[in-house]
């Protein structure tokens, strides 16, 4: 039978795949997976030979002058008789079959015998047409899964796909103060995935801290699902876009989150800052969770909370907002939960995101004589989690690792730019 069965099959006509034979009766598939037994021819019978008759004894010659008398013959022994003919062998049973009936739930049902299996507790091998997806279905026991077959079964994804986070801000001496750098986009959910197709996979870096307004993050991409890099912490000026918004400093507000935007959202905006010096405290980086904390004459605004993950079993959080720097006396902004780095005071570099969470990167807090740089973005990561049954093929370029649990497995790329097939196991 063709991969995808037939919309508008012809009655009683077989298809014929995987070795099943499929005929539609007109208002139902039947399908023999068995092997039909032919009978064994019965014996042919021999029959018995009858025994050779006695010659009778001649008899003996009478006296002299009187005519003997002949001895009478033996008589002749009765005919064998022929063996009846063996009777022909029965036919042997028809090999284990199912046949199809239709169930309420949009599936024609495939289950042994005439007696539907649908849901219950389908034996192993079962086999089914699902009407919604075109394709055939077979029962895996082990996995309580039916699993599609044909040429090309569709596959349900589950992902977790984080922008790199971009940097914080840098300062210069005197009254310099920087943001914190927003983290990298976050986006989950599931996708259907055909096997043997090709799906595009690139991880973002996170953005590096110059001179000034730190670099933003830059996008990781999932088949269609894109992740945006988050936005870099300013130094005087209004925090960059991105998945979400880098914090404000001099006194200007935060850069917008979920740019470009998603639904769900993916991120938060950044803080924004005071103006006015001593200890002048700049912005946050907006984080998946939350938006950035602003920042105060004394206290540099906390990195966004990231967003919290199951994917991998257990709960982590993932893409935390960098915290923004505070002048020499003050007190920096902390990293948001999810790999955000904390802010700096008095000259010191502020701490960069944590690597493959996507968390951004702290801004950073000058002294008196001295500049301070502010944290680097973390790269960004994508989680995916799919049927044990299946095989993920992963392109050279990309630095992967898996994991299998509970009937799943689960990879995490790390990093590069490269391709994933899925292929039955």
């Amino acid at each position: 039978m063709p991969a995808n069965f037939p919309t508008t099959p012809t009655i009683n006509q077989t298809y014929t795949y995987a070795g099943a034979s499929w005929v539609w009766t007109g208002t139902r598939w039947q399908v023999g997976l068995g092997t039909v037994l032919t009978g064994a021819t019965g014996a042919t019978g021999i029959g018995a030979t009858g025994a050779t008759g006695i010659q009778g004894i001649q008899g003996n010659i009478g006296p002299v002058g009187a005519t003997g008398t002949a001895g009478t013959p033996g008589g002749v022994g009765a005919t064998g008789l022929t063996g009846a003919t063996g009777a022909a062998g029965a036919p042997g049973g028809a090999g284990a079959g199912y046949d199809t009936t239709t169930s309420s739930t949009g599936y024609l049902a495939l289950s042994a015998g005439t007696t539907a299996q649908r849901p219950g507790s389908p034996p192993n091998g079962a086999v089914r047409f699902n009407t919604s997806s075109g394709y055939g279905e077979i029962y895996n026991s082990s996995l309580a899964q039916w699993l599609q077959f044909g040429a090309s079964p569709v596959l349900s994804v589950e992902y977790l796909v984080i922008g790199g986070g971009g940097a914080g801000g840098s300062a210069n001496p005197g009254y310099g103060v920087a943001a914190g750098g927003g983290a990298g986009g976050l986006r989950s959910g599931t996708l259907s995935c055909d096997t043997g197709s090709q799906y595009t996979i690139t991880i973002g870096g996170g953005g590096t801290a110059t001179g000034g307004t730190g670099n933003s993050g830059l996008s990781t991409t999932f088949a269609s699902i894109v992740s945006a890099g988050g936005g870099g912490g300013a130094n005087n000026s209004v925090g960059a876009s991105g998945g979400s918004g880098g914090g404000g400093g001099g006194g200007n507000g935060g850069g917008a989150g979920n740019t470009p935007a998603t639904t769900p959202s993916q991120g938060n905006n950044g803080g924004g800052s005071t103006s006015g010096a001593p200890n002048l405290g700049q912005g946050g980086g907006g984080g998946a969770g939350a938006a950035g904390g602003n920042g105060s004459t004394t206290q540099g605004g906390a990195g966004g909370i990231g967003a919290a993950s199951s994917i991998t079993g257990s709960l982590v959080y993932y893409a935390g907002g960098g915290g923004g720097g505070s002048y020499n006396g003050g007190t920096a902004g902390s990293g948001g939960n999810g790999g955000g780095g904390a802010g700096s005071i008095n000259g010191a570099t502020a701490t960069s995101g944590t690597v493959n969470t996507g968390g951004g990167g702290g801004g950073a807090g000058a002294s008196p004589q001295a500049s301070a740089t502010g944290g680097n973005g973390g790269a960004g990561v994508i989680i995916i989690k799919y049927l044990q049954s299946y095989t993920a093929a992963f392109s050279v370029g990309l630095t992967t690792s898996t994991t299998t649990a509970s009937g799943y497995k689960v990879s995490t790329i790390t990093s590069g730019t490269g391709t994933v097939t899925f292929t039955i196991a």
